[in-house]
């Protein structure tokens, strides 16, 4: 799936409801059995009754007919309902993972938000149960209009057999044998439409899962394309604009920006300007929604996204904690690529992760999700460092120069490992200039001033003045 598909809200709930679809998918196959076998013994009765009297089968077919619309009735209003609490189901669960995850305990417990969400899951709890005996009501309601409309049909039935019997057209005996018929075939007729109906309320969700997998179809990513070139000598954006499915606001806007191969730029701005939007458009993640992207002469669209993807590293700092061993933590950098303890150890030397290593109780093939029994936990810094691991195995194992994307990945390392980082991750591509930066007092060198500051002896914080030059550099 492209990226742009988990960002859009519309999407998401599209793949909660599709979840329904391959339960209904077996459950009609039942039905379909079942309604099958219905309709035989409906068919052999309703050949009974035209023998006997020809007005007691559209008879049958009116004591039979409110029951369908009854059931018709439920299975409409309880799809609906579905549908319309789908975001709430997936806000309680969200909830009550909150209430018992590792990562919320700490806050749940010394800030009281136990007893917050609690009280939240219970009014959620407390809405669903309400619905559910909304439901409840309404299916007692139609059930019992269609039950009365049905006996009213059967009562007219017997009726209308009774006049036959005393209007000389139908013999006791026969009236009999029809009354047993009547019933036989009103409980058939029944189970059939119920079986009907049942087909029919799983067909809807069977239907929303195949409109999930349309959707889904077109947002795949492409397979194959242009192959990238073997070498490319710079990365532009030419005008580029993106607004993400959910915001109304453009997240770029006309964007330029050309990125040479083997330099180090920086993308410098306040929280939340859209620094890491053009990043995962030049990564190839998203698609400008105008304006183009270039590998070397090569526009994106065309080349293959799998040979793109597989020249770009990234690190940031919420990068994914896998709940694997720390070896197969590294390894996920390029999981394709086989590797030995021994094939890992450069890259956990070069992120300087062996004493994190050397402590855990089975090294490299230790368990890092605390959710298991015999697992243990990092911390943030030593996370940082296994992370730092990974990209330097996916860049050691690349075949091709490629693209290295850092997003804040030192935010839990003190200063002095902060240094290092980077140092390390400036050794994966040449070295940029940093000192026009700071010379050109622009916002690069209110924002690095503003952060030195917080290590200098008396902390004063620079206000930053208004940029005179780029801020991409």
């Amino acid at each position: 799936m492209e990226l742009e598909a988990i960002d859009d809200p519309d999407f998401r709930r599209l793949v909660d409801i599709a979840q329904h679809g391959p339960g209904s998918a077996r459950r009609m196959i039942s039905a379909c059995v079942a309604a099958l076998n219905g309709l035989i013994s409906l068919i052999t009765i309703a050949g009974v009754l035209a023998v006997l009297h020809p007005v007691l089968l559209p008879m049958l077919v009116l004591i039979a007919a409110p029951r369908g619309w009854g059931a018709m009735r439920v299975a409409q209003e309880r799809y609906v309902s579905v549908m319309s609490w789908i975001e709430h189901v997936r806000a309680s669960r969200l909830i009550g993972n909150l209430l018992t995850e590792r990562t919320a305990a700490q806050e749940v417990r010394l800030h009281a938000v136990g007893a917050f969400l609690l009280s939240r899951y219970e009014r959620m709890a407390e809405s669903a149960e309400a619905e559910q005996e909304r439901l409840a009501s309404s299916k007692a309601l139609t059930e019992w209009a269609a039950s009365a409309l049905s006996g009213l049909a059967m009562a007219a039935t017997y009726g209308a057999m009774f006049w036959l019997i005393t209007a000389g057209h139908m013999s006791l005996a026969v009236a009999g044998t029809a009354v047993i018929a009547v019933r036989t075939g009103s409980a058939s007729l029944g189970g059939l439409v119920m079986n009907i109906n049942q087909l029919h309320e799983e067909s809807l969700y069977v239907r929303d899962h195949g409109r999930f997998l349309t959707q889904a179809g077109r947002r795949t990513l492409p397979v194959g394309g242009a192959p990238v070139p073997e070498r490319v000598e710079e990365i532009v954006l030419d005008q580029v604009s993106y607004r993400y499915p959910d915001r109304d606001a453009l997240a770029l806007d006309g964007v330029s920006l050309t990125l040479p191969m083997g330099s180090v730029t920086a993308v410098v701005g306040e929280n939340g300007s859209g620094k890491s939007t053009p990043m995962k458009i030049l990564s190839g993640m998203l698609l400008p929604a105008s304006g183009s992207l270039r590998w070397g002469e090569a526009d994106l669209t065309g080349l293959d996204r799998a040979q793109v993807f597989a020249r770009v590293g990234l690190l940031t700092q919420d990068f994914q904690r896998w709940p694997v061993t720390a070896a197969m933590n590294i390894r996920l950098g390029r999981p394709d690529h086989p590797a030995t303890d021994d094939d890992l150890k450069p890259s956990v030397d070069y992120a300087v992760a062996g004493p994190v290593i050397a402590k855990l109780p089975d090294g490299l093939r230790s368990l890092l999700a605390r959710m298991f029994r015999g697992a243990i936990e990092l911390s943030g810094g030593e996370w940082q460092k296994v992370g730092l691991a990974r990209t330097h195995w996916r860049s050691s194992t690349s075949e091709a120069d490629g693209v290295l994307i850092v997003d804040e990945p030192t935010s839990a390392l003190d200063p002095e490992a902060e240094i290092q980082a980077f140092d390390r991750i400036r050794r994966l591509a040449e070295h940029g200039t940093h000192d026009e930066l700071i010379a050109a007092r622009g916002r690069y060198a209110a924002m690095f001033g503003a952060q030195a500051a917080q290590y200098a002896p008396t902390a004063t914080v620079p206000r930053p003045s208004a940029p005179t030059v780029s801020d991409q550099v």
